[in-house]
């Protein structure tokens, strides 16, 4: 095996070696390693002197502080120049404020495995026995191919595993083995939920009142602050999704806002899944820019990233290399580069680090090896490059184990554990009532600025029941016209609630904005619910009176005051029942296709269940009769209308005699005798809608936001066990 290892990175040497060869730069038979010729301007070369110094680390620990200071000696003049901030970076605005300075943490994983529940047990390991740290006022990578345990890794790190994952080894805060309490940290997804009709400057004071207690003129210059700190100045007034007139932020920007949102609480440690995710080169450097100013101010940045290019990769200052799961190196920057190269590995001449590390570890070159073995080229034969990259793994696993930088590393951990810091403070939250009213108010902000949330349905609603009632105008009162009025009440419910439909892509947003911002504590799920009911109740109001009223005297209906006002109130829970049913779909689902497809199958059984087809007590027993019958909230909306108009009237038979309106409707519709039956409908309407909201109550806690309360009971227990 040692034999193949070496043959194999002897190799791979002699191909790198050759490809950095001023010799070498003409187009080579090198498939992967192919260079134009040309006059741009050289890279910088890792190759130029092939021993490097190790880097010099100088930790210093202040007394009566809670942060490690670190002083770093560059080994290599041209990432050194990179290192310190030469890079253009963003200008600030006039009068900008400079950003304060943050007291940081050190934080140390030790032996972490993570495996993660297969069909039966605990077996599949994700992370194998990682050990690394990170320091303040650090920019600390962890890189590696894709599903290499690179996100499972960072989500270890803070603390944020999923329910199906267990974490074996020990994570350390300022040496000491504690949780990292409320707003001592963010974390940062990597595909998060931005409101669109929201200016930059409104979403980050609307998040800041979610996560900050105080006054609000506080937080407006927390909001300022963080501003300044991603640069956004340019941006700050203008809406993130944009309008038919205007586009929205481009991507860069928009992840820079997701990033100042965890910003608002001024974090200790801030965790960032894949902060380059779908960035262009300049936009990728801008964003490394920015973080690196960010960790100047003395804040702790552990984050993850899959490939970059030369200049961003100079701006790391350290980095954790990971394949399957494996830690193949963890150290400084430029010593990654001198292990590779002590592997048998180096990097070729004008090649990014990054590409480098990645097509030597990254086990999907093999099938392009495989697949390009027997093509030829102008070029030469793509087959050259055989070097197999489970051998380059193995290599560089066992070579990192045996090299100064794991010894160097476990140096380093021993010095950040062997003495605990000051403990880092949990900051206040606030209050529910508070967040209640924020929610409520952001969401009526964005409902009137979103033409998609109400209006849409409002238009639609208004334009429906006008052909409804134009259809069936001029009915008269007569016996003959009982029928007639059953249908179009029945017409004016359903399609109605079927139209509502069209309110599900909002709502499905919404769900997720929940979930971005309860999975950093920022919302939680009464909070949402309360919020969401309070702001839709208006526009649903709006909707009903001013669709009922048409309606109403379209279809020519009984003309008294309070009957009127039943017929909007009962038409209103019928929305207001439906809106909960959306809800509760739409959390389940989470998906827009998905979504409406079962609301639609939901409404056709609903429709066909309420007693307008046929009879109620003719209905067949299982299944339609009980319990469809009695969950549609069409039977109890329809039934309540006829009630309230048919009830305590009389039609004439012939010139004498006369039959009560209960009876007219014995052929075409079920209802009650009873003067109160159409209160007691209402009722049943209101039960339906808070019965709904209580099972999207559970659905949230239970389904949609089960990693938070899991994850706090395991934070619980361990802050008991060290307490112990």
């Amino acid at each position: 095996m040692m034999e193949e290892i070496q043959s194999q990175s002897d190799n791979y040497r002699s191909s790198s070696s050759s490809a950095s060869s001023p010799a070498s730069r003409v187009p080579s038979s090198n498939f992967f390693y192919l260079r134009k010729p040309g006059s741009l301007r050289q890279p910088i070369s890792f190759e130029d002197s092939p021993e490097w110094e190790d880097t010099d680390i100088d930790v210093r620990v202040e007394e009566g502080g809670d942060s490690i200071n670190v002083a770093t000696t560059p080994a290599s003049p041209s990432l050194s120049k990179l290192n310190s901030g030469s890079l253009p970076s963003p200008p600030l605005t006039e009068g900008a404020a400079i950003p304060r300075k943050v007291a940081g943490a050190s934080v140390v994983w030790k032996d972490l495995t993570v495996t993660i529940k297969g069909k039966r047990k605990y077996s599949d390991k994700v992370i194998k026995s990682s050990t690394g740290y990170a320091l303040p006022g650090t920019m600390t990578v962890i890189m590696g191919p894709a599903k290499s345990g690179k996100s499972t890794l960072l989500r270890a790190i803070a603390g944020r595993l999923d329910h199906s994952a267990r974490m074996y080894g020990e994570v350390f805060v300022n040496g000491a083995k504690l949780s990292m309490p409320y707003g001592s940290f963010g974390y940062v997804e990597r595909e998060t939920t931005l409101i669109g009709s929201l200016t930059v400057r409104e979403f980050l004071y609307y998040s800041a009142l979610l996560q900050l207690p105080g006054f609000f003129c506080k937080k407006k210059s927390v909001v300022e602050d963080a501003i300044h700190a991603m640069s956004l100045s340019d941006y700050a007034n203008k809406l993130i999704g944009g309008h038919c007139y205007m586009k929205g932020l481009p991507s860069g920007e928009r992840r820079r806002v997701s990033i100042a949102r965890e910003l608002v609480m001024r974090p200790h440690i801030l965790f960032i899944d894949e902060p380059l995710y779908r960035l262009d080169s300049v936009s990728a450097l801008l964003m490394m820019v920015t973080l690196k100013k960010l960790a100047s101010t003395g804040c702790t940045l552990i984050f993850t990233i899959y490939q970059s290019s030369t200049e961003v990769f100079g701006l790391f200052d350290r980095i954790c290399l990971l394949s399957n799961g494996n830690t193949l190196f963890f150290g400084e920057t430029l010593a990654c580069l001198q292990h590779f190269s002590n592997a048998g590995f180096p990097c070729p001449i004008m090649q990014s680090p990054s590409d480098h590390f990645l097509r030597a570890i990254n086990t999907d070159f093999d099938r392009i090896i495989a697949m390009c073995k027997n093509w030829q080229d102008d070029n030469g034969d793509f087959s050259s490059v055989n070097m197999d990259t489970a051998v380059a793994i193995r290599t560089l696993e066992a070579t990192y184990k045996s090299s100064a930088d794991a010894a160097a590393a476990e140096t380093m951990i021993l010095k950040l554990t062997e003495k605990e810091g000051l403990a880092l403070k949990a900051k206040g939250k606030a209050s529910n009532v508070t967040r209640i009213a924020v929610l409520t108010w952001r969401s009526l902000l964005v409902m009137s600025r979103e033409w998609k949330y109400y209006w849409l349905r409002l238009i639609l609603i208004m334009l429906l029941t006008l052909c409804i009632g134009t259809v069936f105008s001029g009915l008269g009162h007569s016996l003959s016209s009982v029928v007639t009025r059953v249908a179009a009440i029945f017409v004016f419910v359903s399609f109605c609630s079927l139209l509502s439909i069209a309110g599900v892509p909002v709502l499905t947003k919404e769900i997720k904005t929940y979930t971005c911002e309860e999975s950093n504590q920022h919302s939680a799920a009464l909070v949402f619910l309360l919020g969401q009911l309070l702001s839709s109740i208006p526009f649903l109001f709006l909707i009903s009176i001013s669709s009922s009223l048409v309606f109403y005297f379209l279809i020519g209906l009984r003309d008294e005051f309070s009957l009127l006002m039943y017929f909007v109130l009962n038409f209103f829970m019928s929305l207001l029942v439906n809106e909960g049913l959306m809800l509760v779909v739409a959390t389940i689902r989470q998906d827009v296709f998905w979504s409406i497809l079962t609301l639609l199958c939901i409404h056709v059984v609903m429709m066909l269940s309420a007693g307008y087809f046929r009879i109620r007590n003719a209905l067949p027993g299982p299944v339609w009769m009980y319990p469809m019958s009695y969950i549609a909230f069409h039977t109890y909306s329809i039934q309540g209308l006829l009630e309230n108009e048919y009830l305590g009237t009389s039609f004439a038979v012939g010139q004498v005699r006369t039959i009560p309106g209960f009876q007219a409707l014995q052929s075409a519709y079920d209802i009650s005798l009873d003067n109160n039956s159409k209160w007691v409908n209402l009722l049943v309407l209101f039960l339906m809608a808070v019965g709904y909201r209580i099972l999207v109550f559970v659905l949230l806690c239970f389904f949609v936001g089960r990693r938070m309360p899991l994850r706090r009971i395991f934070q619980c227990k361990r802050d008991t066990t060290n307490t112990r």
